[in-house]
Parts: C-alpha cells; sequence; structure tokens
C-alpha cells in the first residue's frame, strides 16, 4: 500500500502600498509634494525653505517607524490620541439597567452593536431564522449554527476533500449576489450540562428501573464536569441595496431574498464538514449575546422560554474598557487580531491547537473574517498586486529573498485568478475571556503559545478592546466601514 502525499495549503499575500521607503502611497505623494514646495520657496527665502523642510519631515518621519505588526508612528498616534479623547469623554465606560444612562432604562448592546435590530422571517423550507440588520450600511445578516463531528479519526483523504469543498464554498461567495462580508466563529466553553439534563429528563419511562434511573442521574451530575463544548457558527452579511439602482430594498425583500438564498448555501456548507447547518433564530441570537458578555449565565439563560428573551435586554448591565482588556459584567476579555498569516505552506490542522479549549481560558473565541471580491474586482487587484510587488522588488539593489518570493506569489495568484478561483480578503481574531482580572495574564500567555503553534502573527487590540470584541461575535459587523479614517486611505499608509 502506497500512503497519499500530504497536501499543503498557502500563497496568501497580504496587500501593499507601492512607494519608497517603505512609507507608502501616501506618504511617497507627501514626499514629492514636500519636495516641490521646498523647492518653490527657496525662490522666495531659505528660512521659509528650511521651515517646510523641517515641516515636511515632522510629517514624514512617523510614517518611517514601524512595529513588529507593521503599524507605522501615524497609526499609533492616531489609536491613542482617540483613546484619550474618549476617555476624558467617559467613553470607556457604560451603564445600562434601571440605573443606567440607556434610553428606557433597557440593557441595549454597547458600541457598534447598539443600532442593530432583529427581526424573523421564514426560509424556504419552513424554519424561521433571525436577520441582524444594521441600520447604517443597512446590512442584514443571518447567523447559521453548524454541527460538526470534528476531525478525530477521520481519513486524510476525507479532510482535503472537506478543505477542497470549502475552498469551492469561499470561491462561491464572490458570486452571491449581495454579499458583503461572511464569518466563522469556533467558541469554546464549559460544558454547563443544561442540554444533557433536558434531554435526559425528556426521554426517561416513567417505568424505568430504579437501576437505571439511578444509573442517568450520576451521568447528569458528573458527565459535564470538566467537559467543554465546542460550538461553530457562520455570519453571512448581505447588503440591502439593489444591484441596478442602489436603492435601500425593504426589509420585506431583503427577508425573501434571504429565504430564498438560506437554504442552497446551508445544503453547500454542509459538504465542507461543518455538519447540519441550521438557521439561528432570534431567541439563540439573544443567549448568545448574553451569554458572551455574562458567562455566569450561561446555565441560566439556556433555560429561558422563547417569550422570555427581548433583544432591548441582552446586553451588558455595566462594561469598563482598558487599553488592553475589557470587563464586561462577570468576566474580563482580551482579543487579538492576526497581522500576519502563516508564511510559507501550512497543513489544514494549523489552527487545531488555538480553536481547541484551554484550561487557562474560560471562554475562548476565534473568528476568521471573509471579504470576498466580485469577479472583476478580482481580475484587477491580482494585476495591481503583480505590478506592487514588481516594483518593490525592483527598487533594492541586492534582491532579497522576500522581495522574490512575494513576486512568484503574486504570478500563482494571478494564474489562479485567471483559472477561475477566487479572491478574498481574510483576517482572524481571538477573544480570551476569564473570570478574574488576576487571570488575564495567564490567559495571554496561553494565546500567545497557541498563536506561535499555529504560525500566527497575532496583535493585541490596544485602545479598541471593545470594538475588538464584537467584531469578534457572529454579528455581520464589517469593521472598516466604521473606521473613521477611510480603509482605502488606509490602506495606502
Amino acid at each position: 500500500m502506497t500512503r497519499p502525499d500530504v497536501r499543503t495549503y498557502g500563497n496568501w499575500r497580504k496587500p501593499t502600498s507601492p512607494g519608497i521607503f517603505g512609507i507608502g502611497l501616501a506618504g511617497t505623494l507627501l514626499l514629492f509634494g514636500g519636495a516641490l514646495l521646498v523647492i518653490g520657496a527657496l525662490f522666495v527665502s531659505i528660512v521659509l525653505a528650511l521651515g517646510l523642510t523641517v515641516l515636511v519631515a515632522l510629517m514624514l518621519a512617523p510614517l518611517l517607524i514601524r512595529d513588529q505588526h507593521g503599524r507605522n508612528g501615524l497609526q499609533w498616534l492616531t489609536a491613542t490620541g482617540s483613546w484619550m479623547l474618549g476617555v476624558m469623554q467617559g467613553r470607556h465606560l457604560y451603564r445600562s439597567g434601571p440605573f443606567g444612562r440607556t434610553p428606557a432604562s433597557t440593557s441595549r448592546l454597547p458600541g457598534l452593536a447598539a443600532p442593530l435590530e432583529v427581526s424573523e422571517a421564514v426560509d424556504g423550507h419552513g424554519r424561521p431564522f433571525a436577520i441582524l440588520t444594521a441600520p447604517g450600511p443597512w446590512h442584514h445578516t443571518v447567523v447559521l449554527d453548524c454541527h460538526a463531528d470534528g476531525a478525530s479519526l477521520v481519513d486524510a483523504e476525507q479532510v482535503d476533500t472537506w478543505v477542497a469543498y470549502w475552498g469551492d464554498w469561499l470561491a462561491q461567495l464572490g458570486h452571491e449576489p449581495g454579499l458583503v462580508a461572511a464569518s466563522v466563529t469556533i467558541e469554546a466553553a464549559p460544558d454547563t450540562g443544561e442540554r444533557l439534563v433536558r434531554e435526559v429528563s425528556g426521554n426517561v419511562h416513567a417505568e424505568a428501573p430504579q437501576l437505571a434511573r439511578e444509573v442517568l442521574a450520576e451521568i447528569v451530575r458528573d458527565y459535564p464536569l470538566g467537559s467543554a463544548t465546542l460550538t461553530s457558527r457562520v455570519a453571512l452579511t448581505y447588503s440591502g441595496a439593489a444591484r441596478n439602482t442602489g436603492a435601500r430594498r425593504s426589509l420585506a425583500a431583503v427577508a425573501q431574498m434571504l429565504g430564498t438564498r438560506l437554504p442552497g448555501l446551508a445544503a453547500d456548507l454542509q459538504m465542507t464538514g461543518a455538519g447540519p447547518a441550521l438557521p439561528m433564530t432570534a431567541r439563540e441570537l439573544g443567549v448568545m449575546m448574553r451569554v458572551a458578555y455574562d458567562p455566569a449565565a450561561a446555565g441560566l439563560a439556556e433555560g429561558v422560554p422563547d417569550d422570555g428573551v427581548l433583544w432591548d435586554e441582552v446586553g451588558p448591565v455595566g462594561t469598563m474598557e482598558t487599553p488592553d482588556a475589557y470587563r464586561h459584567d462577570s468576566a474580563w476579555s482580551m482579543t487579538w487580531a492576526m497581522s500576519e498569516a502563516p508564511r510559507g505552506e501550512v497543513f489544514s490542522s494549523v489552527l487545531n491547537r488555538l480553536v481547541m479549549p484551554h484550561p487557562d481560558i474560560l471562554r475562548k473565541r476565534v473568528t476568521l473574517v471573509y471579504r470576498p471580491h466580485d469577479v472583476g474586482a478580482s481580475a484587477r487587484l491580482v494585476e495591481r498586486d503583480r505590478k506592487d510587488a514588481l516594483f518593490k522588488a525592483k527598487q533594492a539593489k541586492i534582491a532579497q529573498a522576500r522581495d522574490s518570493i512575494a513576486v512568484q506569489a503574486a504570478d500563482r495568484a494571478a494564474q489562479e485568478e485567471a483559472t477561475g478561483a477566487g479572491l478574498v480578503r481574510f483576517s482572524l481574531y481571538v477573544t480570551a475571556t476569564v473570570a478574574d482580572a488576576e487571570d488575564l495574564n495567564l490567559a495571554a500567555s496561553a494565546v500567545d503559545n497557541l498563536a506561535a503553534a499555529s504560525r500566527l502573527q497575532l496583535r493585541r487590540v490596544r485602545f479598541a478592546q471593545a470594538s475588538a470584541f464584537l467584531a469578534a461575535l457572529p454579528l455581520g459587523l464589517v469593521m472598516p466601514l466604521h473606521l473613521k479614517v477611510p480603509q482605502a486611505v488606509r490602506d495606502a499608509m
């Protein structure tokens, strides 16, 4: 018997901005513009020319300083200044409920999730599903609850097949009408045992033997101790604007469109190894958010009836944001964002240790965010990326290995796109939740070790922990649309 070759995956690229000295397109334009001003000032006064030179140098200096995650000094200064201004205005604190500051004394979600509204509709199979609506960009999100079996004791050929179907599913997202973003959230949390109690109590026969009853009672009592549960959720975010006119469609029209598209997407998702993908209802979304902000209420929230979960009451009673952590009700959380994907080629099990439960972390949430490009934009972007890689490689007098590999990767990406592959932007968030502030250092060390095992470079989201906490939840928030500085300007730096 011959063993099959082990498949590897890779060839992802981080978009770069063309520019000299690594300052990007915006810095290069600023440099040339400042040089022209200095030359013009020389005809007027040398003192004026020197003053303009110093001014341009001070503006360019932050762009020349970069940390290990690729962030320049200007980004660090703007983040620090925004944080200090927000603290002075009290934006790092949130109080809700009867003694809070929210309208009508409700407990709505804080921050970017405050405007979200929930409605319900029925899909083509007659199943109810919830629609999360963001009024600002008029985005609508549906969440699928997947029941994956995992890859334990599964043949390598089957895993390769699942990965192939997953790549095909991501490629199809670029052809999905109106799709803005998609995310996959895998959460590891302690098992409360409530589902086991309901399952056993609902199936015990009235005339069952006493010995059987005692055995089941012991199982219900002891089995959940120390065990963990893994949940997988896929969020799909659609634009509510019409494709031809750009006008906003009504919520009823959006619900009808989502109801017809959802069964097909869920069926295709099942081929990726995600198991049965069922749309989440408004009650399930409410319970998910309540437990995310208050893990101590996990056992109580699962037993709440359908009419007992109100969207206006699923938020936290109080939160406090610090530069490196986020306090919410009964827990503390820290969130990291991926600054660099694994270099080179990886195996399909590269994220296994990152998503699995860890003894030093109460709840761990790993979210992969995808934003697919349409077919027309994909062709333009891969060609532009190829030209940028060639431009950067030709700047150095002595060719560098990284630049040569970047050119080869850009060429492969262009060839794959030309043969029908999709182009998808992706990112990753990791949220670690603990019960006490003293456990934050242990959780941070655990995440650092897990990221190293997965060959990821993670950056703790300083000065934006509250927003990053929401970004890691399956709410369909497209974070680049909520930036004060447009994403196009940030990419040019």
